[in-house]
């Protein structure tokens, strides 16, 4: 049979989801896997099969599913569907919000990827020395594919076994140890449309006895091209017309800014390659779609490599466990936005600039409608001109490399009748970004615009009376206007910068455990584990000078839309578990384990689990768990000084908040802010409870049903909407300008700072009422139509903080069966889970916002799949189904809501829901002989384009569904 139900490798006995997932059920075939490590518990010995719903992908499992990298061998299993807490190189950029470039995670159940812990042989791994945001999160793609014989995974809080944060779970990999004779494998993957985004893997695994003792070797070599937006029609373009940005790039010439207009209006100047777009205030623009310059997938490449190695030392047993591994890859965000020197829209450049435009009669429309005011140039110089808007060309682009080592070195041996186990950990992450591409210098930007740029790329020295260079020469002034002259273009070349970044996260730990029996009681022996755990962790995320915001600058980062922090922060940990199964009838098994985590920077917590396993048949087994769990503050949500990002307000959550600042609508706003790790912070907490039942009516059908539930709190996460919310009654929260250094709060546009309520009050002193001062404010400054609110400046600066709540529940359904028919297999499996309820309360408010069926959180998600299996070869066809969900519009400008209504796209609620995504995949495999095996597999038959959904540039969700169509997979497997 070319493949069994039930393997020498697949320790458990129910066939699931995508594709041959096992879930962990007794089974009567296997009665020597009681001896075994299980993700979950630290008791050897003991049949706690079933007791727990642990989701097994054997090394089969692995071969068939084509996957290149860990994150493409999970993104389609139920548990790690739903939210944006998974996310891929897919999600990279070149900027600090973006995830980091060439890294991925893995997200159980949608919490968040620092709520689920990741294992590899049932120790930690080192994070990733730069954050996503500010979660620190382990990078999958760092951890070899060609190592692991399985992967299990146990969504339900464990923080009673491993510590701190197992909030959502577990992902354990286990490492291929023992292994005999050797295997390589080499791939091919690209997709059947015209462009080259192909994937190529070779890898290798060698096994064999030295001495005494067995040493394991492995190496991976992968290569992925990129993947543009513009490589498919149905992402190529913007969903919607007025999705576009007033700032075109400089290649396809600015408009002149509304401020410089005469008649108030943005105005485009002669020369606009592309067709003028028509805004919602009957202007003319040369406009801007970020999905030309979009990545869909980032070039990556990654080569790992690694050892395992054990031996007996007299009657104790040696095991060591090394792996390296180097990634690169680079990510692209959109060409950055030109701005005055502090950040507010309208960059200014000499009149000279359109003398470009000049007729022949010496007339220039274009100079005539514009004001020509006097602006002061980075040498303080008084000079005039006008403002218009832009971009740069090219994305912002950063590439990075990553290294990773792991070294566990561990002793097990016996005293008595109970084993012990005692080992070192030594993993270490480091990271190097470098920027590339696409990142300019503010001050030499606006030196260049105004002629104060020497052909050194040194801003030019003023002395009242003169420009000089010193040692070089004062080159023209830079015009945006001027397209594709080489001269021109090489003055703007000068003022690039190559910011960078480096990082290290780094994890000491040292472990040890016994466990056996502890007593007899009349229904069987208690068994039960003891255990202690001291870790060191350190990390320091440290950018180039040029790529920080200082206070000493306003804040101001060197170079335009890009920015990074400083993070530095370290802490010791000491752990002491226990854990017991008690068996208090022949059917009835009783489950209980504790454990004390100390931490140097924030305190102590103790967490409970208990569970308890009900086996009225030899086929069925009832379970049900509760536990605790939490998460530690991360390292750079402690120690990051002033992160440059971006802040989301929802005037939706607040409605003083939406009086003040949308003007009374419930729209979302984003603006520059400061991130300010915080010292001061609590771990997050959670309850988990999870009961279900497995059952196996007969060897060749399986059934598994398990309702979950999780009640999070205290989760870390700035919180802008609260601020502004305090900041209503609370002055030392509101400032005129920039922020001061060492304070926190609100940036307000200077001009508010000019008038004051009707007491006379201004918006920095206490009492003072805002409302009022907005009614002043539109009365003295007459703002437009759509700009009646108070007016913001930048980079606010906002804590971190412990701000609310998530609570989600659900059921996973797993089942399969298996026809033994003459001349081989026919099984079916199918595994789903359906969402309960997801809420979580919204920024500034206490009321809860419920997520099922909202923009990335269908309801259902699942996978069914029917394969034949012969003596020699083996075919499949599955089917990956997520269920629809609302598209995130209520973030869209009112012009973008017009153009859904004259689509017809809009429910009679106003709203829009995303299609439902049913992709159908087939593979198949043939064994040659002995030593070699030939797979072929097809994802996305149908060629099925993702989903439509307007709420993103991109036209569909890259987190949920994908845009390649379909693609291919050709394997080669040779054993010797």
């Amino acid at each position: 049979m070319f493949r069994k139900l039930t393997t020498a490798s697949a320790v458990y006995a129910a066939l699931v989801a995508n594709p041959h997932v096992y879930a962990a059920e007794p089974s009567a075939e296997l009665q020597e896997i009681e001896k075994i490590d299980v993700t979950g518990t630290r008791l050897k010995g003991v049949d706690l099969e079933g007791a727990q719903p642990l989701t097994v992908l054997d090394q089969d499992a692995i071969s068939r599913s084509g996957a290149n990298t860990i994150h493409d061998l999970l993104k389609d299993l139920s548990q790690l569907k739903g939210g944006s807490g998974t996310f891929s190189t897919s999600e990279s950029g070149g900027t600090s919000n973006s995830t980091p470039a060439g890294q991925a995670a893995a997200s159980l159940r949608g919490m968040g990827p620092s709520a689920t812990l990741t294992l590899v042989n049932g120790r930690r791994v080192a994070p990733s020395s730069f954050a996503a945001g500010t979660e620190n999160f382990v990078d999958v793609n760092a951890i070899p594919l060609a190592a692991i014989e399985r992967i299990e995974i146990l969504a339900t809080g464990a923080s009673a076994i491993y510590g701190a944060d197992a909030v959502a779970g577990v992902i354990n990999y286990i490492l291929k140890e023992d292994y005999q004779g050797g295997e390589v494998n080499v791939s091919f993957e690209d997709s059947f449309a015209s462009h080259d985004e192909s994937k190529k893997q070779l890898n290798l695994v060698y096994g064999t006895p030295v001495g005494e003792g067995h040493l394991t070797v492995f190496a991976d070599l992968y290569d992925r091209n990129a993947f543009k937006a513009s490589d498919r029609s149905y992402t190529a373009n913007a969903p919607l017309i007025n999705s576009y940005s007033y700032l075109p790039k400089l290649e396809n010439t600015p408009n002149i800014y509304y401020y410089s207009s005469r008649d108030g209006n943005e105005q485009p100047a002669p020369g606009c390659k592309t067709e003028l777009v028509e805004t919602e205030y009957g202007e003319l623009i040369c406009a801007y779609y970020g999905n030309e310059d979009d990545y869909l997938e980032t070039p990556f490449e990654s080569a790992s490599a690694g050892f395992i190695y054990s031996q007996p030392l007299g009657d104790l047993k040696w095991k060591n466990d090394f792996f390296y591994s180097k990634t690169k890859s680079q990510a692209f965000s959109s060409p950055a936005p030109i701005n005055q020197i502090d950040d507010s829209d309208g960059p200014y450049v000499l009149e000279d600039a359109l003398f470009i435009f000049d007729q022949a009669d010496g007339s220039n429309a274009l100079l005539d409608s514009l004001y020509i005011d006097p602006f002061d140039t980075v040498n303080g110089r008084e000079v005039w001109g006008f403002a218009f808007d832009a971009r740069f060309n090219s994305p912002r682009t950063v590439e990075v490399e990553s290294e990773n080592i792991r070294l566990v070195s561990s002793l097990e041996g016996d005293i008595g009748d109970w084993l012990w186990q005692s080992g070192i950990t030594l993993s270490r992450s480091t990271s190097e970004q470098e920027a590339i591409a696409g990142v300019y210098n503010r001050y030499k930007v606006h030196a260049a615009l105004t002629g104060e740029l020497c052909n050194n790329g040194e801003i030019a020295s003023y002395d009242g009376s003169a420009l000089t260079c010193s040692g070089s020469e004062l080159l023209n002034f830079y015009n945006p206007f001027l397209v594709g002259d080489a001269e021109n273009d090489g003055i703007l070349a000068l003022t690039q910068e190559q910011p960078t970044r480096e990082g290290e996260s780094t994890v000491y730990g040292w472990d040890a455990n016994i466990n056996g029996e502890l007593m007899e009681l009349s229904s069987g022996f208690v068994a039960a584990a003891f255990g202690v755990e001291v870790r060191r962790e350190e990390l320091s995320d440290i950018p180039s000078l040029n790529a920080r915001a200082r206070a000493d600058n306003d804040y101001l980062v060197d170079v335009f839309g890009f920015g990074s922090s400083v993070s530095e922060a370290s802490r010791t940990q000491y752990a002491a578990f226990a854990e017991f199964n008690i068996p208090l009838s022949e059917q009835i098994d009783f489950q209980a384990a504790g454990r004390y985590d100390h931490f140097s920077d924030f305190g102590s917590t103790f967490n409970p689990k208990v569970g308890i396993t009900y086996r009225p048949t030899d086929s069925l087994v009832m379970r049900g768990s509760w536990s605790t769990s939490f998460r530690a503050p991360s390292l750079t949500q402690a120690g990051v000084k002033l992160r440059t990002t971006t802040s989301t307000f929802d005037c939706g959550a607040n409605q003083a908040v939406s009086d003040l600042y949308c003007m009374g609508d419930g729209t979302e706003i984003t603006v520059n802010s400061l991130e300010l790790g915080n010292p001061n912070l609590k771990a997050e907490e959670s309850e988990a409870l999870s009961i279900g039942f497995a059952w196996s009516p007969s060897a060749n059908t399986n059934l598994t049903v398990d309702y979950w539930q999780f009640e999070h709190e205290e989760v870390i996460d700035t919180n802008m909407t609260a601020v502004l919310a305090r900041a209503i009654d609370d002055a030392s929260l509101r400032h005129c300008g920039i922020v001061p250094d060492g304070q926190q709060g609100i940036s307000y546009d200077p001009d508010v700072c000019d008038v004051s309520d009707n007491a006379g009050l201004t918006i920095e002193e206490q009492g003072a009422n805002l409302s009022e001062i907005l009614d002043n404010y539109i009365t003295a400054f007459d703002p437009r139509d759509d700009e009646l609110y108070l007016p913001l400046y930048r980079d606010h600066v906002i804590p971190l903080e412990n701000t609310g709540t998530q609570d989600l529940a659900g059921i996973d359904i797993k089942f399969d069966h298996r026809f033994n028919m003459q001349g081989g297999d026919l099984t079916l499996r199918f595994d789903a889970t359906h969402y309960l309820s997801f809420e979580r309360n919204k920024p500034g408010s206490d009321a809860l916002e419920k997520l099922i069926g909202t923009y990335r959180y269908p309801e259902n998600v699942g996978r069914f799949s029917i394969s034949w299996d012969a003596d020699d070869y083996y075919i499949s066809l599955g089917a990956n189904y997520t269920d629809s969900y609302a598209d995130d519009i209520e973030g869209l400008r009112g012009r973008e809501l017009d153009e859904l209504s004259d689509l017809g796209v809009l429910t009679e609620e106003g709203t829009h829901e995303v299609d439902t995504w049913l992709v159908w995949d087939v593979a198949a495999g043939y064994d040659i002989n002995d030593a070699a095996t030939i797979r072929l597999s097809i994802d996305n038959v149908t060629d099925e384009e993702p989903p439509k959904l307007y709420g993103s540039q991109r036209g569909f969700d890259s987190i949920n569904h994908n845009a390649y169509g379909a693609t291919y997979r050709v394997g080669l497997t040779y054993r010797f």
